[in-house]
């Protein structure tokens, strides 16, 4: 029974959904079983693949550049007083700007081009890596820092040395964070600025012929995916140098 606890929520979705389904009076909900068949003729027909490697592709490019930006920004921000003073309220007056806020300047900057995509995905990750790994930084306990310095270690290899092994367990969930966010914001901006992905493909069957089975098939891919993403951060917390930094 504890095996099938998981799945019984999903179980009873899936009841209540076809039970909505046939009760529906203007048919335009599909069944599960007509989205399984989407799905199916979504796969033999390549369009599946084709849509999935998309979206996965802009949020590679978006998610690592905002990675190997804002790690190192958040590690000089926490380490260094004044930066933060300097450069933190400008921080937290765009981290609240929803990245669909900035499509229209996005398209306005970068046209109906796939930089358009790729920047909103940076501003989505950018700000949760940063905040994350600059409060890790600040909570670091005094004597770390301490023991470095007793040894004889130089700012640089302090930093990199016991900052940011000791800050590694926040930075993970900053990441993890930033990751579902920019996943969500890829399929948004796919509906408007770019014409392939997971968004598109749902803007599309809707604008043609209302292929709402081909809709709700895109949704349900959307969540399957961002439920793997997810998974495998969470695989990182099981990373021996990592594990300190959880509970048992």
């Amino acid at each position: 029974m504890k095996r099938l606890l998981p799945f019984s929520a999903t179980l009873a979705l899936l009841l209540a959904w076809q039970i909505a389904a046939e009760r529906q009076a203007g048919g335009l909900l599909p069944t599960p079983v007509a989205v399984f068949r989407g799905l199916v003729e979504l796969l033999k027909s390549g369009l599946l693949a084709k849509h999935v490697v998309a979206s996965l592709f802009r949020v590679t490019w978006g998610y690592t550049a905002a990675v190997v930006t804002a790690v190192p920004l958040g590690l000089l921000l926490g380490w260094h007083r004044r930066g933060e003073m300097a450069i933190g309220p400008l921080l937290q007056l765009l981290r609240p700007i929803s990245p669909l806020a900035w499509i229209p300047i996005s398209i306005l900057w970068f046209g109906v081009t796939e930089a358009a995509p790729r920047f909103l995905i940076v501003l989505a990750a950018f700000f949760p890596i940063v905040v994350a790994t600059m409060n890790g930084v600040k909570s670091i306990p005094s004597i770390y820092l301490s023991a470095g310095r007793n040894f004889g270690l130089s700012t640089p290899a302090l930093l990199r040395r016991v900052v940011f092994p000791a800050i590694l367990p926040q930075i993970l969930v900053g990441l993890r964070i930033a990751l579902g966010i920019a996943w969500l914001v890829v399929v948004a901006a796919e509906m408007i600025a770019v014409n392939s992905g997971l968004g598109f493909l749902i803007i599309d069957a809707r604008n043609a012929g209302n292929r709402y089975d081909l809709v709700v098939a895109g949704m349900v891919m959307i969540g399957l995916i961002g439920l793997l993403l997810d998974r495998g951060m969470r695989r990182m917390e099981r990373f021996k140098a990592l594990q300190w930094g959880y509970g048992a």
